[in-house]
């Protein structure tokens, strides 16, 4: 009769072998986490610049089709066709770029009527502002849409006739009614700048 002599794992074996499965179970957490994390990270990245790709491709099909046409406010003053101040105050519709564009067409063709939109800056948000009619009474409230986000700073700069920069349309000195270009500046609170130049004439 054949002696057994099979031998089971020790204590001290079983021990090495759970701390060694211990750190290979830790470094592999680390590296998914990692993994993980890259991935976020470069989904919000992601998000930013496609973000500012849109903002900046509206704002150039928008300003291609202002009109030089005035309005008038809530309170019956009347507006430039184009308005620009280097900062909002801080009401709820006061804007740092206000214009009127062509409408367009529906989608049967037919023209819409022009549009008062505006560009500013609140809160870390760079937001447009939309009137459905281009002279404002008190309930003519915009709506409001938010574009880009974390934006430390919106600078805007107007060409003139001149071919001077003002920070303020319409300048000091008389000029046509529309700038002949743009230069729009966005700052990021990540710290990128970004400078983008637009031909209005």
């Amino acid at each position: 009769m054949m002696k057994n002599t099979a031998k089971g794992f020790t204590l001290i074996e079983l021990l090495v072998a759970l701390f060694v499965f211990a750190i290979l179970a830790v470094t592999a957490y680390r590296g998914l986490n990692a993994v993980t994390q890259t991935r976020a990270h470069i989904d919000l990245e992601t998000r930013k610049w496609q973000a500012l790709e849109r903002f900046f491709a509206r704002l150039d099909g928008e300003t291609a089709q202002a009109l030089q046409r005035p309005v008038r406010t809530a309170t019956g003053a009347l507006a430039p066709a184009w308005s620009g101040t280097p900062s909002a105050t801080g009401s709820l519709e006061d804007v740092q770029l206000a214009f009127t564009r062509n409408g367009g067409f529906d989608a049967d063709g037919t023209p819409l009527p022009p549009q008062r939109i505006g560009y500013r800056l609140r809160l870390d948000k760079l937001e447009l502002l939309r009137w459905t009619a281009l002279d404002s009474a008190p309930y003519n409230v915009p709506s409001v849409d938010v574009l880009v986000e974390n934006v430390s700073e919106f600078n805007v700069r107007h060409l003139t006739s001149r071919m001077t920069w003002e920070k303020q349309w319409p300048p000091a000195i008389a000029d046509a009614t529309l700038p002949k270009g743009m230069e729009v500046e966005l700052v990021l609170k990540s710290g990128e700048k970004l400078t983008r130049f637009f031909s209005l004439q």
